[in-house]
């Protein structure tokens, strides 16, 4: 309607939506008419929807006209005093939506009612995680993965992203009972049309993604497997084309929660991850999403197929280069960190050209002179060059004397 307040009782409790046809039964509670009737027809619901006492097999449907003229009245006029449902209330209607899920013909519009729910306020989100819409919505998902369907599942996901894990306990307890719901949301990501629609979906997926790992204990980490990656790595390609700057980071915080594991970094950088995020990178991103990408490829490199694919990326020295010094220090940190790989277990005489070539040793003789004495920055930087002056030192194109005076 308008933005003014609907008065509760106004608002049948099945359908969410302002009475057309009120009726009372007989255990005192007002329904719309056909909310009350779809309720019915099924054989197993012979219960009051909000008080789940049994009702007479032949008890009648009175009409409530006291209440049918209230809504007219309401609906006609601006002035009418009006009041917001109690939390009670709306976990009462919460619940009942739930068992809805499981009537074929009422799941989708209970599915979109609770959306509508979750997205009104805080209060709602807090009343319909208590009422147990977590667990509903994760089932939901689950079962369209099982049986290849996406009805329903855009209002789903849309409701775990509104109402969203927050506590270990209670995501630990979900992945106990759905084993399957990373696999699912897996799968979303995998969806192959690239639509608005299915953007969204993903995005809700990989933010939930980001949820359940960030707050799992290791044994999901154990469980991830080399598919998994893959769809990561996709995944962050579609977003990089769709220039989803929140969704590029929710990737990133996968990624970053993912890859302290040794085993899901080799299987991260078979998924061709160095190179999409030196890509990435490339494109100048903000500085949030600079400190992601450089904690994931300081993990990456520190393998020496990760380092392969790093020096087979043209633009990959010279981008790192560039940063340093010139983002935060944390970014700083992870560079030196990714310099110091390279140079001690990739450091062949290629690569130590190149390092010239881009600035890079230049670039760790000003890092000496910025950074106090014993900071980590400094004293990475330090070795570096340390490791390799004699090399370094024979280049005409470097200033000896200032590398000379960096190491005393």
């Amino acid at each position: 309607m308008d933005d003014r307040d609907i008065p509760h009782h106004f608002i049948c409790p099945i359908s969410l939506q302002i009475m057309k046809d009120p009726v009372t039964v007989a255990t005192g509670i007002t329904y719309d008419r056909d909310s009350i009737l779809r309720w019915q027809s099924h054989g197993q619901n012979n219960t009051c929807p909000v008080t789940n006492q049994l009702l007479p097999i032949d008890s009648d449907l009175t009409p409530n006209h006291n209440l049918l003229r209230l809504i007219q009245s309401w609906q006609e006029s601006d002035q009418l005093p009006c009041s917001k449902q109690s939390s009670f209330q709306i976990k009462v209607i919460a619940k009942n939506l739930i068992k809805n899920l499981k009537l074929l013909d009422l799941k989708l519009e209970s599915l979109k009612s609770l959306e509508n729910f979750a997205s009104e306020s805080e209060n709602n989100r807090v009343c319909l995680k208590e009422a147990g819409v977590v667990r509903a919505m994760v089932t939901i998902v689950v079962s369209c993965h099982q049986n290849r369907v996406t009805a329903g599942l855009k209002e789903a996901l849309n409701v775990l992203y509104l109402v969203r894990f927050t506590q270990l306990d209670e995501t630990d307890l979900i992945l106990s009972k759905h084993d399957r719901i990373i696999d699912s949301l897996t799968w979303v990501l995998d969806l192959d049309a690239c639509d608005d629609l299915h953007t969204t979906m993903k995005f809700h997926a990989i933010v939930l993604l980001k949820d359940i790992i960030q707050d799992t204990k290791l044994h999901v980490l154990e469980r991830l497997n080399r598919g998994f990656f893959k769809t990561i790595v996709i995944i962050l390609q579609h977003l990089k084309t769709y220039n989803h700057e929140h969704g590029i980071k929710e990737v990133l915080h996968v990624m970053v929660s993912t890859c302290t594991w040794p085993r899901n970094c080799l299987m991260l950088i078979d998924s061709g991850a160095v190179f999409e995020l030196v890509e990435l990178e490339l494109g100048s991103p903000d500085k949030a999403t600079t400190e992601l990408i450089m904690a994931v490829l300081s993990h990456l490199c520190s393998s020496a197929d990760g380092r392969a694919q790093f020096l087979g990326h043209a633009a990959g020295l010279a981008m790192i280069t560039k940063r340093l010094g010139r983002v935060s220090p944390k970014v700083d940190q992870r560079v030196l960190m990714i310099i110091s790989w390279i140079s001690k277990y990739s450091g062949t005489d290629g690569v130590l050209h190149e390092m010239v070539r881009v600035g890079t040793v230049e670039k760790l003789c000003l890092a000496l002179q910025v950074y106090g004495l014993n900071s980590y920055t400094r004293e990475t930087a330090r070795d570096i060059l340390k490791r390799h002056f004699n090399v370094w030192n024979g280049f005409p194109c470097l200033n000896v004397t200032l590398l000379t005076m960096c190491l005393n």
